[in-house]
């Protein structure tokens, strides 16, 4: 080889060293960006989480507050729905017992009525059919 040759050699291997380290030099500043971003990235999502965490708890426990109101609410409801049911009963029990013949023609004129009201209904729904 030529001194020339030699020199051109060395030139354009010392070019392509200078140019691989400036790669690699470029892609370990863009690794430590990138680690960095993430580390900040991470460190928002642990921050939103922390400012989330004490909402859901709070909403958590007011519904478990108005579940257990409703639960309240529905069991007062149904024992007084069985007080008045047990008073109409009484009531209705003492009506019979002092106008035995009265409470007797009533519940058969309703009886009537009802089973005219289904055979009422029945007869139209026969006539709707054909």
């Amino acid at each position: 080889m030529t001194l020339n040759t030699t020199k051109a050699a060395n030139t354009v291997r010392d070019a392509s060293d200078d140019a691989l380290q400036s790669a690699q030099s470029a892609v370990e500043t863009t690794r430590g960006y990138a680690n960095e971003a993430l580390d900040k990235a991470g460190e928002k999502v642990r921050d939103l989480r922390g400012s989330v965490d004490p909402l859901v708890d709070q909403i958590t426990a007011k519904v478990q507050q108005l579940a257990s109101r409703g639960f309240e609410y529905a069991h007062d409801a149904k024992s007084r729905a069985q007080q008045q049911i047990t008073r109409y009963g009484d009531v209705t029990g003492r009506y019979v017992a002092e106008q035995p013949v009265k409470s007797v023609l009533i519940a058969a004129a309703t009886g009537a009525a009802i089973a005219a009201a289904i055979l009422i209904a029945t007869r139209s729904n026969n006539r709707n059919r054909y």
